[in-house]
């Protein structure tokens, strides 16, 4: 039906909201049991247009007009009737009609997606006073929407509180084949397990409710509590079935589609005792809305099939010139008498006249307000303070259908953000404060964000939980290679020195710098490549109890064996002088065990450490929020600073007796070399400490292995590397005379001296 009350047409009414045994008849789709609740909504937004026109202080300017369109509950009907008054402005091939910016509906969800997607990229703004999905709330989907209709996650959230209250746990959960009660029930699974509360079964059902389809429904019926969601002719339908069957005892959670519909409770009365449900809110009365509707008269009948259909449902006759050949009532339509014409909706109860229960009515009655307060805001708008660009107004006479739409006193607030409200300032007034640290909020408007689990973080744009990065130092990055490269490689050159000093091991150079201490130092020296490899890779308990020690010990033996053959430098220069015997008491078995006894200590201290409070495994998230550092805690700092003391102690025994031996004669000239790297080790590990107490992450175990490779390096190549070289490039110099000779003029320099 087509009502062109004025030359401007600005709102459109979509919105029959069933769809069962229905026929069509041009563009009318109606059921005769609620025919009249349906015209009630319509004549309710004709009712507040009329308010809204011949007020003088709302759009005093302006003129509302209005199409209505019956969607008879079926998109392909809904989609044809939006594009038959909006063609031209959806640049369809068409007769030129009105643009209708504004689209007041429709009832259904499922029905208002569809419209809403058709109309996405032409922002025509869609206010629904019915359809209650959550999924609309997306307002990144339907940027266009709005409602006066709550969302359902309230009343799921009331539903599973509800249940909750009377201790039914074990509940039936059933829903009308659409999307409404598709998201009404994943919702309600979801809501319900905070509360203990568990479904016995889910089970949708078609629209049109076969025999088929009612037996499998009440062959499921295994919970004596169920929950609904449909609207009220799928109910009917279910119910008239339970009473064939003779179901009683049954407890009905009511969906606010059915909860207070009263054609229900007149005939199925006895099968609802005890039904609990929540209802829409209640308008307690619109002022003047009774008059309007009763003065219908039978005068206006011929103006609109709809409104012939109405009447002749209403009075129980049959009107001249009828197109209506379906009867909804009782008998059938031909034997019904002609309308006598002084029919008054004074003289009988109709659900259109009630106005006791305006619920949805009123919903209606928002929706137009909602748009004529848009339309107040563009007038009242002032050049070079309006909302578009450049601080623009929109024209309310002639406007685009997309400035229609978040005329609001502030804009939604996205994911990401939550609202937060002014103080002294109206609820619809608020500000959109970013979600915190460590927040999210997935939710348009949500009022409070959400703090994400410790293993997750928000994304960039703080509307989803991600999982944390975890860093460790790894095998497969760039820093970790590098390492471990080099580790391997000193390893090898530590390893390759031995082979040398092996094959000549009878040489004199060989023979007279110690070989067996050398042999275990290029050892220790090779293990204390290999162990920087222990702090690369994924920290465990295991890995780092080995990693501690076993860097405090191969340091503590490479020390204890420079430490040993410093000693032999000196004792033999004492045992070259007359009536000394020093020598016998320092030969290879007390070096080695002095090696072993050095170390011995250290030993002990790491020993004490692993059994009193050993190093661990530990996700550290205090140094950066998003990162989840993988590392190594020392357990007990105490024992790990006393194995970095005793090293150090042991370096400057070492570098002690260096630096008294190191005017000895040449032959003995590996002083002046453990001198050197001594510096070199003391210059690494005084830097490695600030450093390593101020880094965070892998880049500490970095610095730590850098300091390991950096202190063993100074010792293979200060110590080995000038033998290397005379052994290799200067083999004369390696042979006994050579050496003699330089040993005597040194002995005799040093006692002359």
């Amino acid at each position: 039906a087509l009502i062109n009350n004025s030359a401007l047409d600005n709102c459109v009414f979509l919105g029959v909201e069933e769809k069962n045994s229905l026929y069509e008849d041009g563009d009318i789709c109606v059921k005769g049991a609620i025919i009249c609740i349906l015209y009630k909504y319509s004549c309710t937004m004709t009712f507040a247009i009329k308010e809204i026109n011949q007020r003088s202080d709302l759009l005093p300017q302006l003129k509302l007009g209005y199409h209505i369109r019956d969607s008879c509950d079926d998109i392909p009907v809904a989609l044809r009737a939006l594009l038959s008054f909006n063609s031209s402005n959806l640049g369809c091939a068409a007769v030129y009609r009105t643009v209708s910016p504004v689209i007041i509906g429709d009832a259904s969800s499922g029905i208002s997606m569809a419209l809403l997607r058709s109309l996405g990229s032409f922002r025509i703004p869609l206010v629904s006073y019915f359809a209650s999905c959550s999924c609309l709330s997306d307002q990144r989907e339907f940027p266009t929407f709005m409602r006066t209709m709550p969302s359902d996650a309230f009343q799921i959230r009331a539903l599973a509180r509800l249940v909750s209250y009377f201790g039914w746990t074990w509940v039936g959960v059933i829903g009308v084949e659409s999307d409404y009660a598709r998201f009404a029930i994943q919702l309600f699974l979801q809501e319900s397990v905070q509360y203990g509360v568990c479904a016995a079964y889910t089970h949708f059902y078609p629209v049109t409710l076969s025999q088929q389809a009612l037996d499998k429904l009440l062959n499921m019926a295994s919970s004596k509590v169920i929950i609904n969601f449909s609207g009220e002719s799928e109910m009917q339908g279910i119910l008239k079935e339970i009473g064939r069957w003779n179901i009683t005892g049954l407890q009905w959670i009511a969906s606010e589609a059915w909860a207070t519909a009263t054609l229900l409770w007149e005939k199925f009365g006895d099968l609802l005792t005890g039904t609990l449900g929540f209802a829409i809110r209640r308008a307690d009365v619109i002022p003047g809305l009774e008059e309007h509707l009763t003065s219908l008269r039978p005068s206006d009948i011929h103006k609109s099939g709809f409104l012939a259909e109405f009447w002749e449902e209403t009075f129980n006759c049959r009107l001249n010139g009828s197109v209506n050949s379906h009867s909804h009532g009782v008998g059938n339509y031909l034997d019904r008498l002609p309308c006598k014409g002084t029919e008054s909706l004074d003289d009988v109860y109709s659900p259109y006249s009630d106005v006791t229960q305006l619920r949805v009515s009123y919903n209606v009655y928002k929706a137009v307000y909602l748009v004529a307060h848009a339309l107040q805001d563009m007038s009242d708008c002032k050049g070079g303070k309006g909302p578009f660009s450049n601080g623009t107004c929109a024209d309310p006479k002639h406007f685009k259908p997309w400035q229609a739409s978040r005329s609001v006193c502030s804009d939604s607030c996205p994911p990401g953000s939550r609202v937060a409200r002014r103080k002294g300032e109206p609820i619809c007034c608020f500000d959109c404060v970013p979600c915190a640290e460590g927040e999210v909020s997935n939710e348009t408007d949500s009022l409070e964000c959400t703090r994400c689990s410790e293993d997750t973080w928000p994304n960039r744009a703080r509307d989803l939980c991600i999982p944390k990065t975890i860093e460790y130092l790894s095998y497969h990055e760039l820093m970790g290679i590098m390492l471990c490269v080099v580790s391997v490689l000193g390893a090898c050159i530590s390893l390759s020195i031995l082979a040398i000093f092996f094959m000549y091991k009878d040489t004199p150079l060989v023979r007279a710098n110690n070989m067996e201490l050398s042999f275990l130092l290029l050892v220790f020296l090779a293990v204390c490549f290999l162990v920087g490899l222990l702090f690369i890779g994924e920290p465990s308990d295991w890995l780092c109890r080995i990693r501690y020690p076993a860097f405090g010990i191969s340091v503590a033996l490479c020390i204890s064996c420079l430490l040993a053959k410093t000693a032999v430098v000196l004792m033999a220069f004492r045992s070259t002088l007359p009536g000394s015997n020093v020598m016998k008491w320092f030969g290879p078995n007390q070096q080695r065990a002095s090696v072993f006894l050095g170390t011995a200590v250290q030993v002990i201290i790491c020993l004490i450490w692993l059994l009193t409070s050993p190093p661990h495994a530990n996700s550290n998230t205090d140094y950066h929020s998003a990162t989840i550092i993988m590392e190594c805690v020392t357990g007990s700092e105490v024992c790990f600073w006393c194995v970095l003391g005793y090293i150090g102690i042991l370096a400057c025994m070492c570098f002690l007796m260096a630096f008294l031996a190191r005017k000895l004669p040449d032959n003995f000239n590996e002083a002046k070399f453990i001198t050197f790297s001594m510096l070199i080790f003391f210059a690494v590990w005084i830097t490695f400490i600030p450093v390593y107490v101020s880094t965070a992450g892998k880049y500490t175990v970095a610095v730590h292995i850098f300091a390991i490779l950096a202190s063993a390096f100074g010792l293979l190549f200060c110590i080995f590397a000038p033998k290397c070289y005379i052994i290799i490039l200067k083999p004369e110099k390696n042979s006994k005379k050579h050496i003699m000779q330089r040993d005597l003029i040194a002995l005799l320099d040093v006692t002359v001296q």
